[in-house]
């Protein structure tokens, strides 16, 4: 006679929480390596929907960009847009934190100093209306196509007039140095290497973990009901606004140092995996 032996069901931090909020960051985590959002996805946030658990996208991302990216499923979606910087619901701003127009100013000056210097870089003026660029270079114009949807070149960005919500800066060979050249400002600006070419620079204010507070506060949802994954260094304030903190497998690890949990990496789509072990429960 012959026995199986049943096989242990290995424990998942879902398997006992009553979550509510999951947020998501995008590039290096929720988007696949060709920069895709998986189709399981689809069908994962129809039936969050119905369990009444919101699904929030948090990114470096335009708003624009994340509209544009959720469009079939975007009704009634919060979207954590520009680090954090504006959160927006069915086209209503939530919440949002802006850049001193004189300190944004003196950054840019700093910026293209270091470019006269011999920086290949190139700068993205993060407004609510819309993103703009002075560059207009191929190479510049289709690596910041990648993130920002609506995007306009300019003569002079610093005669732009909108409210200003984040300074994305791209560079093609050394961000670090960009980020150490404007040290200066580091008291009163939140200066973040966000991946392995950008810069962005916030309000000393803001960044994704306050959007995720505030998000909590608003739709009245606890730490201990919210999970959330993140790959990169502008989501380790994140890590610390929910419970549940994920960081992919592919993560800096700086950032996996910080999370409580190990997702799989994005080329794998441990993110619609996790969610599709909660609603499995």
């Amino acid at each position: 006679m012959t026995t199986t032996e049943s096989i242990p069901t290995v424990a998942h931090p879902f398997d006992d929480a009553d979550i509510r909020l999951i947020v998501s960051d995008m590039d290096g985590t929720l988007l696949d390596e060709h920069g895709t959002v998986p189709d399981r996805l689809w069908g994962q946030l129809e039936r969050l929907r119905e369990r009444g658990i919101v699904f929030a996208p948090a990114s470096g991302r335009q708003y624009a960009s994340l509209h544009s990216l959720f469009e079939q499923a975007i009704d009634g979606m919060c979207v954590i847009a520009e680090n954090g910087s504006i959160v927006m619901q069915d086209g209503e701003e939530l919440s949002s934190v802006t850049i001193e127009r004189d300190g944004a100013a003196a950054i840019v000056r700093t910026l293209r100093q270091l470019a006269a210097d011999g920086a290949d870089l190139g700068i993205v003026l993060c407004g609510k209306r819309g993103a703009v660029v002075e560059r207009a270079d191929e190479r510049f114009l289709e690596a910041a196509g990648q993130y920002f949807a609506a995007i306009e070149v300019v003569d002079d960005l610093l005669e732009h007039d909108d409210d200003i919500l984040k300074l994305a800066v791209i560079d093609f060979h050394d961000p670090v140095a960009v980020a150490a050249g404007l040290a200066a400002f580091s008291a009163t600006h939140q200066i973040v290497v966000s991946s392995e070419r950008w810069v962005d620079i916030m309000s000393r204010s803001i960044d994704k973990g306050v959007a995720v507070r505030a998000l909590q506060e608003r739709l009245g949802i606890t730490p201990a009901q919210t999970a959330v994954f993140g790959d990169y260094l502008n989501d380790l304030q994140m890590m610390d606004a929910a419970e549940h903190s994920f960081a992919m497998a592919n993560a800096h690890p700086t950032v996996r140092a910080r999370a409580r949990h190990t997702a799989r990496s994005n080329r794998e789509h441990g993110v619609v995996d996790a969610i599709e072990r909660l609603l499995a429960r």
